[in-house]
């Protein structure tokens, strides 16, 4: 899955981000996971935002 390549983590902790509702939002198309890269940004942008304002 790219998005693991993308983030540099495990596609293991994709899955558990997506159980877990925490990873950015994906969709199905038929058997196939997938996620919008728009998406994907405004999530890492959320994140960062965040950190940045807890520090």
């Amino acid at each position: 899955m790219e998005i693991a390549a993308l983030l540099t983590v495990p596609l293991e902790t994709v899955y558990a981000w997506r159980k877990e509702r925490t990873g950015p939002p994906g969709f199905r198309i038929g058997k196939h996971l997938r996620y919008d890269p728009g998406a994907i940004r405004d999530w890492i942008t959320t994140l960062t935002e965040t950190t940045h304002a807890a520090a």
